[in-house]
């Protein structure tokens, strides 16, 4: 059985303040990009997994056998699975790959192990292994509150075409909620109504909707905000920073535009481009 496993970027992340658990309250918005792993699974004694990257973990650590022993464990599964992973989709870089890799394989081991839960179940089995991970299940976009597990699905018309720039930088996450600024309000902007309202007016999308770890994050690595500023001079009419980083992320209303921006940085740096009329397919190819 193969699957994809398809990115996310943030359409604007907006940290509210820190919680009595230690995490952080925030609010944004999931988006899927064209940009995603492969994933194979195959009959085999036990839970294992091969990746096609030496920087993939293929011990406890990895989310793709956290997924696969928890669903094996919550449902007393006594057959195993060998997943084959091949790592497309950029490392720590705020796109939600390992998230992603992880409900491909609760979805697929679904089918695999023919357990026939619902999507509800798999979120609920999602949420166990990261705050994201349930986004993953359906995918598409979604407004993200709470740790950004609490999911509300909705349609977004996409006019642009996404062009997805990762250097060879890796930012920490905890690192990066560390350098935010104190005294967080707690306020909720609306960043979901306030796209779909004003979707087609990148001006007005640009003055509303901001990421809160671009300035720290800019201020200890420079070159992503160099990144920002070429794809704006490259004819983006919409950027931002995905994530914690080091993702940065152009929005152009021509392809043309959009491969231009691409073609213009260094081939070091992994791009994609995700079409306005990108729908990722979720369902499993047979062998």
């Amino acid at each position: 059985m193969k699957l994809r496993a398809y990115a996310k970027i943030n359409i604007g992340l907006h940290i509210l303040g820190k919680r009595s658990d230690g995490y952080h309250d925030l609010e944004t918005i999931f988006h899927e990009i064209n940009c995603f792993d492969e994933l194979e699974l195959e009959q085999h004694s036990k839970i294992t997994m091969t990746a096609d990257s030496i920087l993939v973990p293929v011990d406890g650590s990895n989310l793709c056998l956290k997924a696969a022993n928890l669903l094996q464990k919550e449902k007393h599964v006594k057959r195993g699975v060998i997943i084959h992973l091949k790592k497309n989709i950029p490392i720590g870089a705020g796109l939600g790959g390992g998230s992603s890799d992880a409900a491909a394989v609760l979805r697929g081991l679904n089918l695999f192990w023919e357990l026939k839960l619902s999507d509800a179940q798999l979120r609920a089995l999602a949420e166990q292994i990261g705050s994201d991970v349930p986004f993953f299940i359906e995918g598409g976009t979604a407004s993200a509150t709470g740790r950004g597990e609490i999911l509300e699905p909705f349609s977004l018309p996409m006019p642009y075409w996404i062009a997805v720039v990762t250097p060879l930088i890796h930012i920490s996450t905890a690192w990066a909620y560390q350098h935010l600024e104190p005294g967080r309000n707690g306020t909720a902007e609306g960043y979901q109504a306030k796209l779909v309202k004003h979707i087609s007016n990148p001006k007005r999308l640009a003055s509303l909707i901001h990421n809160d770890f671009e300035q720290p994050v800019f201020q200890t690595y420079p070159e992503l905000n160099r990144i920002k500023e070429q794809l704006n001079s490259q004819g983006a009419v919409f950027s931002l920073m995905s994530g914690s980083g080091s993702t940065m992320v152009g929005f152009f209303d021509q392809e043309k535009k959009a491969l231009g921006a691409l073609e213009s940085f260094p081939k070091t740096y992994q791009t994609s481009i995700t079409a306005p009329s990108f729908k990722s397919h979720h369902e499993p190819e047979a062998r």
